[in-house]
């Protein structure tokens, strides 16, 4: 990695984080928190899901419909275990980092034979073989190591996250194979195509959001609830019904 690429980079982005977070800071509560324990930056973080699907609903949206209406779904689902094959050095690196060994050697296992009989990811013969699949990042490794809480934080641009999360970002993007073409060859198209991908993955969730009665509570414990879920592997601790009926 070229620290004069990586030096600028942070620079650039120090402020805007710590803008964030001053914004965040100063909000006032002036309506009732949903989720006071989770979300206290709820105003902040609801004028942010405000901008952030104004832009979705003006640009990436119909870009995602127009995708997927002239590729077909078989393509579609190659294109998404292509990028998700493409993971594998940041899911490898977060399972040894959680001390998650033997996992570690299924990931690589499944790298291998889906970058081979699958023709580098496009078809996920892994899974058909019946080998799990492992989608870790930095985020839920300091929780394995002993982040548990933290605040949810709707970012610019970049949508739902906790602080925890966020901070393992930068962490993740260093050994990601799409933001190292970024950072060192210029190279944004692997990100573009990803994020259309993505993004038309998500479209038949559009509708749950439109008809819910508060769409950014959806989204919020969507977001968290999955979170927990990924952290725990699939089995998050029972809720305490003793402390909810003290409360």
């Amino acid at each position: 990695m070229k620290n004069t690429k990586v030096l600028p980079l942070v620079r650039t982005l120090l402020p805007v984080v710590g803008a964030i977070l001053l914004l965040a800071g100063c909000a006032t509560q002036q309506t009732a928190l949903t989720d006071p324990q989770n979300d206290p930056w709820e105003p902040f973080n609801r004028n942010v899901y405000q901008f952030n699907d104004a832009l979705d609903r003006a640009l990436l949206r119909p870009v995602a419909r127009g995708y997927d209406a002239i590729m077909p779904d078989g393509p579609q689902r190659g294109v998404r275990n292509f990028f998700r094959n493409l993971a594998y050095p940041v899911d490898f690196l977060n399972l040894v980092l959680q001390g998650k060994f033997e996992d570690s050697m299924t990931r690589t296992g499944r790298f291998l034979m889906n970058s081979t009989l699958g023709l580098f990811g496009f078809f996920d013969v892994a899974t058909q073989a019946g080998m799990p699949d492992f989608q870790e990042d930095f985020g839920q490794t300091l929780a394995v190591w002993g982040w548990k809480d933290s605040r949810y934080l709707v970012v610019p641009l970049l949508g739902p996250f906790t602080v925890r999360d966020l901070g393992g970002r930068p962490v993740d993007s260093i050994y990601d194979p799409v933001t190292y073409l970024i950072r060192e060859e210029d190279e944004y198209r692997p990100l573009i195509v990803d994020l259309i991908s993505l993004r038309a993955s998500l479209l038949p969730f559009d509708k749950d959001l439109e008809e819910a009665s508060d769409p950014y509570v959806l989204m919020r414990d969507v977001y968290l609830q999955n979170r927990e879920y990924k952290i725990y592997d699939g089995e998050p601790p029972a809720p305490d019904y003793d402390a909810l009926l003290e409360e």
